[in-house]
């Protein structure tokens, strides 16, 4: 089983945790892109967050190559979005991943983007496990329940 697997999978469930948060609330992220200069409509936020989400459903149940790119896409234009928001000192007091006004985004979601980000394409790169890994699977889902978790609270923590 490539050793990606369970951050690739942590990866994408939290795509699908992220893009609902923003579904439900769209406001955090729209005054986010504002700040940024781009456009920032709700139901721009929301077909966003749809398409965000429905690639983590996605790659969650279609796990593959061609899904695993659409996940490290994701998270690369994330980290790229968080990246130029700390360079230019943009006032952003979310990012709106979470739908918590809390998730301010700083140099621990810029790592946590890329490293998604490396995951998800090197979980592409290797390919999906074969049959022969199978017994480790039930392992595998819950170290990916674990390690959503946890990516989830580093996340939404308030950084000092």
């Amino acid at each position: 089983m490539p050793a990606a697997s369970v951050p690739f999978l942590a990866a994408a469930f939290l795509l699908v945790a992220a893009g609902g948060a923003k579904l439900l609330r769209p406001d955090e992220l729209a005054g986010a892109l504002r700040v940024a200069g781009l456009p920032a409509g709700r139901w721009l936020v929301r077909f966003g967050a749809a398409a965000e989400a429905g690639v983590g459903a996605a790659a969650l149940a279609l796990p593959g190559a061609a899904t695993a790119s659409l996940v490290a896409a994701s998270y690369t234009a994330f980290a790229a979005f968080v990246g130029l928001a700390i360079r230019r000192g943009w006032p952003i007091a979310s990012c709106g991943c979470f739908g918590r006004p809390d998730t301010k985004p700083g140099y621990p979601h810029l790592l946590l983007d890329a490293g998604a980000a490396a995951a998800a394409a090197s979980w592409a790169a290797s390919g999906p496990p074969t049959a022969a890994h199978v017994f480790v699977q039930g392992a595998v889902l819950l170290l990916t329940a674990v390690v959503s978790g946890l990516s989830y609270l580093a996340w939404t923590a308030r950084w000092a």
